[in-house]
């Protein structure tokens, strides 16, 4: 342009085919982006071209070798031009060989664009790429797939340690083994002890992700003040005690899965951005600017009714539905009753492998009448009661096989067999903690609004609260209506 001269991009559009539309992608030399426009259009003007619709568009690159943002930035433009038009033309000559790979790699992929490329004397070729990427893709991943079937994950065995016996907990495990063989999201539902991370983590050993990382997190136990650089990260300086660069669980776990538990709790500042992750693959570490792209497939749970958290506004819809592709709903214990033999001889031989290593307890058998008592018991804290309840026995008992009593004397919400002792000792415990004691700050709440009328400063003052912000955390935390 400073010297009157054509180079590759005027040379083309002066004598290449009449382009209605020309884009110029850039990257460097902004200060010259406008003179060249118009000396361009000037240029086309003289020569009888159209010359109205020229513009120049920053392209947002790590560099000019980076593959990956030039792809997603080609592949982006491609895509908007190519909805609006009847034929798109690629200039092969400017730019670095990493934007030409990039180029033709995408342009094969869209069936009305052709190639051009200009010579140092001003010629104009249209270029024919003699390769048919899709053939030669079906030929080379055909001999792939033979060659490393052996290597894939059995799905068999990633689920053998989810006793199945009962037709419910079978179909669950169906439809979990089609769920792990894609890299769809997934959202496990159940009450809570159901084994909803075991379930997770079984389904990424049986997908093609499982040489990769498994991370997993409880977001209910996440402070608030850090969930966002828990998940995402930050860099040094990004708040106080940020003292160096933190790699957040998505990086963590970058090429694998990434289980969110109780994703239902998460703030909805942060639902926002965990969307975005989904959507765009891209994350943001909290104090930088800096995108990074992350592989991550997310195996979310929760034992709350989603729909009605969406209803109220605790939970997006959008996340929802961008989660819910492939959902998993594990029984409660109570209703999978065939399952509960052979749960409870698994359990015990776990326990008992923990116990040799403590001298003074020894290994465990266990009675059919043991084993009947469980089958009738409803285990309101599920798996993670049953677990509980015989560890406590294996600690208690002093006989080497586990009968009933042993059993029924383990469980927290039984004060005993002698009527006079649970007279004495009347307070009794539900078979899960965590329940219980929501049921009591449940009960709580909802007598101090109801004397203080709805006033939710009045009831966090007779709670003993220090404000209404931590009676509304009390409430979410309870699922309780407002």
């Amino acid at each position: 342009m400073k010297q009157d001269k054509n180079a590759s991009i005027s040379a083309i559009a002066l004598r290449g085919p009449v382009f209605d539309k020309i884009v110029i992608l850039a990257s460097s030399w902004e200060d010259d982006w406008f003179d060249y426009k118009d000396w361009l259009k000037k240029k086309l003007a003289v020569s009888g071209r159209p010359h109205s619709d020229i513009s120049v568009i920053r392209a947002r690159i790590v560099s000019p070798i980076d593959y990956s943002s030039i792809t997603k930035v080609m592949q982006k433009k491609l895509n908007e031009v190519g909805e609006v038009s009847d034929m798109i033309y690629i200039n092969l000559t400017s730019g670095t060989p990493a934007m030409t790979t990039i180029s033709v790699l995408l342009g094969k992929g869209v069936g009305n664009c052709m190639f051009l490329q200009s010579s140092p004397h001003g010629d104009i070729d249209e270029v024919e790429i003699p390769v048919d990427f899709a053939a030669e893709y079906g030929r080379a991943s055909g001999s792939g797939i033979y060659a490393s079937i052996a290597n894939l994950p059995k799905s068999e065995s990633a689920f053998e340690k989810i006793n199945a016996t009962s037709q419910i907990m079978r179909d669950v495990i169906k439809k979990a083994q089609r769920l792990a063989s894609s890299d769809l999201p997934a959202l496990i539902l159940g009450e809570t002890g159901t084994g909803k991370e075991v379930m997770a983590n079984a389904i990424h050993k049986a997908s093609p992700r499982s040489g990769k990382p498994f991370r997993a997190v409880n977001c209910g136990a996440l402070p608030e003040s850090l969930v966002d650089s828990i998940l995402f990260g930050h860099v040094k300086g990004a708040f106080t005690g940020a003292q160096r660069d933190h790699a957040g669980l998505f990086e963590q776990a970058n090429g694998g899965t990434l289980f969110l538990d109780e994703v239902g709790e998460l703030p909805l500042n942060i639902q926002v951005k965990l969307l975005r992750a989904l959507q765009q693959k891209e994350i943001t570490r909290v104090g930088d600017t800096a995108i990074r792209d992350i592989d991550v497939r997310i195996i979310a749970a929760t034992h709350r009714d989603l729909f009605t958290m969406i209803s109220s506004g605790d939970f997006r819809e959008d996340l929802f539905y961008r989660l819910a592709v492939g959902v998993i709903h594990i029984p409660p214990l109570r209703e999978r009753i065939d399952d509960i033999p052979d749960l409870v001889e698994s359990l015990l031989n776990d326990i008992n492998q923990q116990a040799t290593t403590h001298p003074q307890f020894g290994c465990k058998k266990i009675s059919s009448s043991a084993i009947k008592f469980t089958a009738s018991y409803d285990w309101p804290g599920n798996i993670r009661e049953l677990w509980n309840t015989l560890h406590r026995a294996v600690l208690w008992s002093e006989q080497e096989v586990l009968d009933g009593n042993d059993i029924k004397s383990a469980i927290l919400s039984r004060s005993g067999s002698n009527e006079a002792n649970a007279e004495k000792n009347s307070f009794e415990i539900p078979g899960d903690l965590s329940q219980f004691i929501d049921s009591i700050k449940k009960s709580a709440i909802e007598s101090a609004l109801e004397k203080s009328a709805g006033n939710k400063s009045m009831a966090a003052r007779l709670l003993g609260l220090n404000n209404h912000q931590t009676l509304n955390n009390w409430i979410k935390s309870v699922n309780l209506e407002p």
